[in-house]
């Protein structure tokens, strides 16, 4: 009875329970945020929506990868962290360009829209939380929400100061970090995986042996 495999099938429900919940609240709040971006002329609020997007293909990925082997879960999160990375690049460029062509942003549109996508994110780490150590590639989709929490807190911040002094810099400063921090998660979860192989790697050869 103990080796059913039942415990193994009713966590591996859990989680995909969660991430499904997880993608689906990830994937409306990139939208939602990228239109508000959009008609708000926020570079924070874009930003904050493309990590969004991110945070719901790492779900999709962490999905794929539920009750496979480790080589897979390494490849999904390699693959998060490669799709992350790229978005923080492209964030970077974005604020480049709102700098050279000018904008003017709204901080009541940023204020509200990225207080939505705090109360979505808490949630999703809540629930997130319990699954952190369950596997490398759920470890990179906590990393993913928490970076977005960070990000909510400092759009919030900006577009009371873009309100305050009528100043589209506060708008430009928050997406530029927003880009760089996006960046560093990046390469965190890659680091991780590439830990995650390594490991992985070196126990291989043992159990051959016995």
């Amino acid at each position: 009875m103990s080796n059913c495999g039942c415990q193994h099938e009713a966590r591996n429900a859990m989680e995909r329970r969660v991430l499904w919940v997880a993608l689906s609240l990830n994937a409306a709040m990139a939208v939602i945020g990228a239109m508000a971006g959009w008609i708000a002329q926020s570079a924070g609020l874009l930003a904050d929506a493309l990590d969004m997007l991110s945070d719901a293909t790492a779900y999709a990925i962490g999905l794929a990868a539920i009750g496979r082997a480790v080589r897979f879960k390494v490849n999904a999160a390699y693959a998060s962290g490669g799709v992350l990375l790229l978005l923080g690049v492209g964030v970077l460029a974005e604020v480049g360009r709102r700098a050279l062509y000018g904008s003017a942003p709204e901080g009541a549109w940023m204020i509200g829209i990225a207080c939505l996508s705090l109360v979505v994110n808490v949630a999703v780490l809540r629930l997130l939380s319990p699954l952190r150590d369950g596997g490398v590639h759920l470890r990179a989709s906590w990393i993913f929400t928490r970076a977005d929490i960070v990000a909510n807190v400092g759009v919030i911040l900006s577009g009371a100061l873009v309100a305050w002094l009528d100043s589209r810099v506060p708008d430009l400063a928050i997406g530029g970090l927003i880009g760089l921090y996006v960046i560093k998660e990046a390469l965190e979860i890659l680091r991780e995986a590439r830990s995650t192989r390594d490991d992985a790697a070196a126990v291989e050869p043992t159990e051959a042996d016995q």
